[in-house]
């Protein structure tokens, strides 16, 4: 077992990262036989269950998945996965800023038409509030925040590439 923390604990990391990596895994799979037999229209209904399991067990994140799952229950790392873990971002993590400022992009206008989320005055507060421009607001600080954490995330990789090497 991996060194430090107590018996329940590591039992629980190990139990909690496996879990959740299955319901991310089962994500995938529905996903990939919704997109290929009907489209993308069918993905949430072929996904909805295994999603609302893996979206809501992350309130208990503390950890990712497989790779502290096998860290928790074996104490080691195959060198592989270590490598995965620290390197997928590189595609990742541009495409996932892309998705969601895509996303954001595309429900603006229905935001905003529908005042969803909304509070306008007068109310018994004295104070407005408009998700559409939170959203837009949120949205800029992305770019500049990009490469910032692009870098952070290239140093923290290269950190742990090159404990594994020495090792």
């Amino acid at each position: 077992m991996a060194s430090g923390g107590s018996v329940v604990q590591r039992l629980y990391l190990s139990v909690y990262n496996w879990v959740v990596f299955y319901g991310w895994a089962q994500v995938m799979y529905y996903t990939t036989l919704a997109l290929l037999a009907s489209g993308h229209e069918a993905v949430y209904d072929a996904v909805e269950q295994p999603l609302l399991f893996a979206q809501t067990a992350a309130f208990m994140e503390v950890i990712r998945y497989s790779f502290f799952g096998l860290k928790e229950a074996f104490g080691i790392i195959p060198s592989w996965h270590l490598w995965l873990r620290y390197s997928t971002f590189l595609l990742l993590y541009p495409i996932g800023l892309v998705s969601e400022l895509g996303l954001i992009y595309v429900a603006l206008p229905s935001m905003k038409e529908s005042g969803k989320y909304c509070l306008r005055m007068p109310n018994k507060w004295n104070f407005s509030f408009e998700y559409y421009y939170l959203c837009v607001l949120l949205s800029s600080l992305y770019i500049p925040g990009f490469p910032y954490l692009f870098r952070y995330m290239l140093t923290q990789r290269k950190k742990a590439l090159s404990k594994a090497k020495a090792a």
